[in-house]
């Protein structure tokens, strides 16, 4: 743990210090105030908001009733009504700011960790395998915040209980940090495209951007005999292999690290990008935000060098973007052209998740127009 940073605080009187985690990049904070269950939620609503964390040494469960406290306080619509944003890109941009600051006054409420990742304080939970399952060995105490230990747990029983794939007639089983395909409409688009033609004479596909593996596993599944899968995340990596391997496909599917492409050609490239091009705001928002759209053009740049002749090019991509005003059709179109690509058909689908009914929803007007496709592309 010697590459992370180390977070001071005083208490009793001496100065005290410890390994700071926070895998949404967050810098340790400057001011530490340490609490214990006297404090009220006002109070520490207050002091979040000012960016004074606040380092819990009282009852885990008060600290689980605090932080929910507090995020209620949050969520409180603002008690002056601001100007109505004159556009959803605007809508779009205040609500990621929202978002943003509620997370880092949320993420003010600390609390202590052993080495062996145990929570010494009273009622804590057993979050031992939740946390090694994320983080691996620590080797030393160290703090973090709680509602980062929330999402550790959360994914960890994601990772245990897996999420069903109609297409796979199986489940998928998400690593900390690494997109989980809850969105299982794309899924089902890839199951259902007709395959090309020219598969017959090579059975080889590329699944770029690999996470979880669940393209690959789609694709093994329809018959083709060799597909490449890359990605260049340590953690998605991991994550494919275990999947393929459970799945009885690990013989099919190569899994490598790379930068979008592998070395070669096929007749099959799929890809499945960030959909919104926006910049993250943490690691672990880059499956959902793609900045200035740059794996979606760096596929694009690559496909038709990359594709055998007669072969296709499959991008799985939403047009919630276009209903926010970050990108529009025609730019999207105009990449396609530019990078000597043309447009065979389109598979499109609507989304089902909740949000797409969800009238409550800042962006709901967004969500409920969105479509996603498959676009089938080959060389010009």
């Amino acid at each position: 743990m010697s590459d992370y940073p180390v977070i001071h605080w005083n208490e009793g009187g001496e100065a005290r210090s410890a390994r700071w985690r926070s895998e949404a990049g967050a810098p340790p904070p400057k001011r530490v105030e340490v609490v214990d269950d006297r404090i009220n939620a006002d109070s520490a609503y207050r002091l979040a908001c000012e960016g004074t964390a606040l380092l819990w040494r009282g009852d885990f469960q008060n600290a689980r009733q605090l932080l929910q406290a507090m995020a209620r306080r949050a969520d409180e619509p603002p008690r002056k009504a601001k100007p109505k944003p004159a556009s959803l890109k605007d809508t779009f941009n205040l609500h990621r700011q929202a978002q943003s600051q509620r997370a880092r006054t949320l993420g003010m409420l600390l609390i202590p960790f052993e080495a062996d990742h145990s929570v010494p304080l009273r009622r804590a939970p057993d979050v031992q395998a939740a946390c090694a399952d994320a983080y691996g060995v620590a080797a030393e105490p160290y703090i973090a915040s709680l509602r980062s230990l929330q999402g550790l747990i959360g994914a960890y029983e994601w990772r245990k209980n897996g999420v069903e794939i109609p297409a796979l007639g199986a489940r998928i089983h998400p690593h900390y940090g690494v997109f989980s395909p809850i969105r299982g409409e794309y899924v089902g688009l890839v199951n259902q495209a007709p395959l090309p033609v020219v598969l017959k004479k090579q059975s080889l596909a590329f699944d770029i951007g690999t996470g979880t593996g669940v393209l690959s596993a789609v694709l093994a599944k329809r018959g083709i005999q060799r597909i490449v899968a890359t990605d260049q995340d340590p953690r998605a990596l991991n994550c494919a292999k275990e999947n393929l391997s459970r799945l009885g496909y690990a013989s099919q599917v190569d899994v490598v690290q790379a930068d979008l492409f592998p070395a070669g050609r096929a007749p099959l490239i799929v890809c499945n990008p960030p959909w919104v091009p926006a910049r993250p705001s943490s690691p672990l928002e880059y499956a959902i935000f793609d900045p200035e759209s740059r794996m979606l053009k760096g596929f694009l740049n690559g496909l038709a060098e990359h594709l055998d002749e007669g072969g296709e090019g499959w991008l799985i991509l939403s047009d919630l973007a276009e209903h926010l005003g970050l990108r529009t059709r025609e730019e999207l179109l105009g990449w396609m052209d530019v990078e000597g690509l043309n447009v065979l058909g389109k598979l499109d689908v609507k989304p089902t998740h909740q949000k797409a009914a969800d009238t409550s929803d800042a962006l709901h007007a967004a969500r409920a127009a969105e479509v996603t496709s498959l676009w089938r592309l080959a060389a010009k």
